[in-house]
């Protein structure tokens, strides 16, 4: 009997200890999950970053790309057929309107024009006689008519023979560098012979187009800014000319504007970087494109609330390489999330860093 009640007896105390150990082990349980509630609530509590919105003025740019154009530019040529004589010009040098570049043989012309002007001379002084006889009425008034016809006649050929001497002349028809010569003396040229190429560079003008949907704020005078390949400097030109009518295949609209270039700096051919100003927008609301999330009825944004984050539908405007332009959606002050668009959820808790903008 005793044997039984001992068995009895570590039996209950067995249990016992059990049941004490389960309802230990359960309170340590709760304990620890208790303090990971804790953690797991300050871990939900994302960390980003954010700017408060402020109105600035904004400038309205349009980014276009163009070409470099010589203010004037031509092909010499010479208009008649020779042996070149003489060669005025250096390569690359620059050259006044007026000057002599290009002489070809004009020996012929000038026998033709020596017999011409005796001609006239000998003309000259007959139509002199037949005049002074018709005043004696010696002879009739078509005698002498005869005689004055024929003596314009030779004046006409005369002229003739100086202009095409002239031709043998090749003169530079503005001030501007001269390129490089494709001919030599000695050589027979004709004209389809290319001699150079003659450009005026200063000012140098700058080709570009706008859509169509610009036309409306470009106007004669307004100024653009651009750059070219292998150059850091910014320079500057205004608008001079307007194509009257849209080119129907690209649906652009051509334009012409006009840049300083002393120091030939610019050459003719060069792709140019233009950015033209459209117009100014005072008390603009901008924020980062990060900041930006695309859904399908348009665009949204998080900002920060009361420590949670809320999504803000938004309507944007022009859009910069670093911000775009909000015109409705956001009000000044607003602290707009720039980071963590991903991660963010509707009320979603947040710790907010704020950075300059």
């Amino acid at each position: 009997m005793k044997l039984k009640y001992i068995i009895y007896s570590v039996l209950f105390i067995g249990i016992a200890y059990l049941i004490y150990h389960r309802i230990a082990e359960n309170k340590k349980v709760e304990g620890a999950g208790g303090g990971g509630g804790s953690k797991g609530g300050a871990a939900s509590s994302l960390t980003v970053d954010a700017i408060v919105v402020k109105p600035a003025s904004f400038i309205d740019k349009l980014e276009v790309t163009g070409t470099l154009e010589a203010n004037e530019s031509v092909s010499l040529q010479s208009e008649v057929a020779g042996l070149v004589t003489g060669i005025y010009f250096k390569e690359g040098a620059s050259v006044t309107k007026g000057s002599l570049l290009v002489k070809i043989n004009d020996r012929d012309i000038q026998a033709q024009l020596q017999e011409a002007m005796t001609r006239q001379s000998l003309s000259s002084s007959n139509e002199d006689r037949a005049k002074q006889l018709l005043q004696k009425g010696a002879i009739s008034q078509e005698e002498y008519d005869t005689s004055l016809a024929d003596l314009k006649s030779l004046k006409a050929q005369v002229q003739l023979i100086r202009a095409q001497l002239a031709k043998t002349s090749i003169i530079a028809p503005f001030s501007g560098k001269v390129g490089l010569r494709s001919i030599s003396v000695g050589e027979y040229i004709t004209p389809t012979s290319v001699i150079a190429n003659l450009l005026s560079t200063n000012p140098i003008k700058i080709n570009f187009s706008v859509p169509e949907k610009y036309m409306g704020q470009i106007k004669l005078n307004s100024t653009i800014t651009f750059r070219v390949d292998g150059s850091r400097q910014i320079y500057t030109g205004k608008v001079f000319a307007l194509e009257p009518g849209i080119n129907a295949q690209t649906r652009t609209l051509q334009i012409k504007a006009l840049a300083q270039n002393s120091n030939n700096e610019l050459l003719p051919g060069s792709f140019a970087k233009i950015s033209l100003a459209l117009s100014t927008v005072e008390d603009a609301i901008m924020v980062p494109n990060e900041a930006i999330i695309p859904v399908l009825k348009g665009k949204t944004v998080f900002i920060s609330k009361n420590g949670k984050a809320k999504q803000v539908d938004v309507q944007s405007g022009t859009r910069t390489e670093e911000s775009i332009v909000i015109t409705s959606g956001l009000n000044p002050g607003d602290t707009v999330l720039t980071t963590g668009a991903l991660s963010l959820k509707e009320d979603a808790a947040v710790k907010v860093h704020l950075v300059n903008n």
